[in-house]
């Protein structure tokens, strides 16, 4: 890889790890970077973001109990349906084509988009006032959540703060920080799915390292940022990359679909 292409790819990844410690959506960042630039498949890009995922959250979840945020013995419970459902959705990813992958990766960034569009803080605002759900209903969103997780990386965040400030009645500080926590504790499940039906070589492996170099450092710094300023600022970056990677994903699809 030649060094513009590393300095790119931890730049990218320094920006990613801050939108994903801050709120959410920085694969939405990190898998164009992978896909468009360095040309490698969709599927293996999946795979590679996962040990950036795994490296910035070790560091997101570090900062945060140094904080006192989080609380690991009570914390995790919420995580084990995500973990259940995430081997699932990793499994899933394994088996897929890649026109297919393609095409489920460049849809969820149009959905991304159109969200961070028309409401950057529509799925993460605080509602202290609104009464948590029935464990049981809060366990099968987190496995559904875990599920999608698991077979794509991108826009799980998202996902996660909705079920935890809405589902768990979390505030928004704290369902950060759990947010943080449930992705660091399914991830190594995925990733070892990943790993095992070899879509990891070496080469792929030492690019998920250095995009971790710079995911890792965007996660220190983001548990110090104001997670509300941070989130709006940051997430109208993700737009015109977000948009350009649906477009390239998706238009190849819809020929072949349409002739």
């Amino acid at each position: 890889m030649e060094w513009y292409l590393i300095l790119a790819v931890v730049g990218v990844g320094f920006i990613a790890g801050l939108i994903n410690t801050l709120a959410a959506g920085g694969s939405l960042l990190a898998l164009p970077m992978l896909i468009i630039p360095l040309g490698i498949p969709s599927v293996n890009a999946n795979a590679i973001n996962r040990i950036a995922i795994l490296l910035q959250n070790i560091i997101g979840v570090r900062r945060f109990q140094q904080k006192k945020v989080l609380n690991l013995r009570l914390d995790y419970r919420i995580g084990i349906p995500a973990v259940i459902g995430s081997v699932l959705g990793a499994f899933i990813a394994t088996i897929i084509s890649v026109p297919a992958m393609d095409a489920a990766i460049g849809v969820v960034m149009l959905v991304m988009f159109l969200l961070i569009l028309v409401d950057p803080n529509s799925w993460v605002r605080d509602r202290k006032d609104q009464p948590p759900l029935k464990k049981w209903l809060q366990y099968l969103i987190f496995f559904l959540i875990g599920v999608y997780g698991g077979f794509i990386q991108a826009g799980v965040g998202f996902f996660l703060l909705s079920g935890l400030v809405l589902g768990c009645g979390f505030d928004l500080v704290k369902a950060n920080a759990v947010k943080v926590l449930i992705i660091l504790l399914y991830t190594p499940f995925a990733l070892g799915i990943f790993i095992y039906q070899g879509l990891l070589t070496w080469e792929y492996t030492i690019y998920g390292l250095v995009l971790a170099a710079g995911n890792m450092a965007g996660a220190y710094i983001g548990v110090n940022i104001a997670v509300k300023w941070g989130a709006r600022f940051l997430r109208y970056m993700l737009l015109a990359a977000v948009m350009i990677a649906a477009v390239k994903l998706l238009v190849p699809q819809l020929r072949a679909l349409f002739g």
